[in-house]
């Protein structure tokens, strides 16, 4: 197992830039195959994205390739403390939406019928059926739920660490601290990988570098159109009487969720006054309007002390859709990024899609649609079901 201070390999069949969950999961299952594989990290793992995801992992979408995906990634988390083997403190609550708009249940019915048709256990709730779900619920307005039994929430930083640790385990070179300069070519052919630990010869590069994978792409001429957006998410004190339970919860209104964390809650909400950059500073501007929808929807939680919170950066698409292809302009450039707030929870799959490309094999779904290149065509693809 080669060690993570070690020196950087001259050569690499695939250089993998980028160690958040979709880095670190291309880069052992690539490495599972036999592939030779360099991990490179500009801070520490996880520390982009995916350190500060909610962690919620649920199938419920309205695409049909974000649909196959989820639930492919949603087997894999079950069996993630097997393979690779790793604690990632998976719990199976289930994911409800809180409707309380009439066009937003005619989605949702929509959706479910076509979740159904693939396979999953997703149901419409009356609006008694959803507040006797998640107790602490509350507002005469909501009219139904959607609730997916099977999904729940997971630790990201468990996923990341089990993920490279199965890599490195595989022989895989997983490097931190280490940002890439630029990437060197010849003709339409990738050389290397220049980095601030030195070059590493290859020909094969996968960006999977979230917030920054705009800069990565320009590395090789290419346009990935992600824009990177802060989120914020709070944890409260201990509640007492919380349910064991307790589903992952979203106000889809007001895109409010929250699920338990330890003694306390987790929650969150998107900001709508927030502008496009790479800050993570927390503020406290946001918190105001949060508060007043929690007061709405679930009173209890507003009750509850505040113990610390973080804020993270979000990657974001035009249509809200993962950008999953290979540059058609230098060989070879793949790139899994812009998942718009769903990358953790899709993360297992998109490793294994990855993979297969490298490997010239078909992957279990056609993932072409996803390609950069539909912003050029005008074939957007916009997820409805975007927290």
């Amino acid at each position: 197992m080669p060690r993570p201070d070690s020196p950087l390999p001259a050569s690499a069949t695939v250089v993998v830039i980028g160690g958040g969950v979709i880095g670190t999961s291309a880069a052992f299952h690539l490495s599972e195959a036999g592939v030779d594989v360099v991990l490179v990290e500009r801070g520490q793992l996880g520390s982009g994205s995916t350190s500060r995801a909610a962690g919620g992992v649920r199938t419920q979408f309205s695409d049909v390739l974000n649909i196959e995906i989820a639930k492919r990634s949603l087997a894999a988390f079950r069996d993630f403390a097997r393979r690779p083997g790793w604690e990632i403190d998976f719990k199976q609550v289930g994911y409800l939406f809180v409707i309380t708009r009439e066009e937003d249940l005619e989605a949702f019915e929509q959706s479910v019928t076509l979740q159904r048709e693939h396979g999953l256990d997703t149901r419409i709730l009356t609006a008694r059926e959803t507040c006797d779900l998640c107790p602490l619920l509350e507002g005469d307005d909501i009219i139904a739920g959607s609730f997916s039994p099977g999904d729940g929430h997971a630790t990201p930083d468990g996923v990341v660490q089990g993920y490279a640790s199965g890599a490195r385990a595989r022989g895989a070179h997983v490097r931190t601290g280490c940002a890439v300069l630029a990437i060197s070519t010849s003709g339409d052919q990738i050389t290397e990988v220049v980095t601030e630990a030195g070059p590493v010869r290859t020909n094969v590069v996968i960006c999977a570098a979230g917030p920054w994978s705009r800069a990565c792409g320009a590395m090789v001429g290419g346009e990935l159109p992600v824009v990177p957006l802060r989120r914020q998410i709070l944890f409260t004190e201990a509640m007492e009487g919380l349910p064991d339970q307790l589903p992952m919860t979203i106000d889809f209104a007001s895109s409010f969720y929250f699920h338990r964390e330890g003694p306390g809650v987790l929650m969150g909400m998107s900001d709508p006054h927030a502008r496009p950059g790479f800050s993570v500073e927390t503020t406290e501007d946001w918190i105001p309007d949060l508060m007043a929808v929690v007061r709405r929807r679930a009173p209890r939680i507003a009750d509850v002390g505040i113990r610390g919170g973080w804020a993270g950066l979000y990657e974001m698409t035009p249509d809200h859709n993962a950008l999953i292809g290979e540059a058609p302009t230098v060989s070879r450039f793949l790139y899994a990024t812009g998942f718009s707030g769903h990358g953790f929870l899709q993360g297992p799959a998109v490793g294994e899609i990855l993979r297969d490309m490298v490997l010239g094999r078909v992957p279990f779904v056609d993932v072409s649609p996803f390609g950069a290149d539909r912003f050029d065509a005008a074939a957007l693809r916009p997820e409805y079901n975007v927290v």
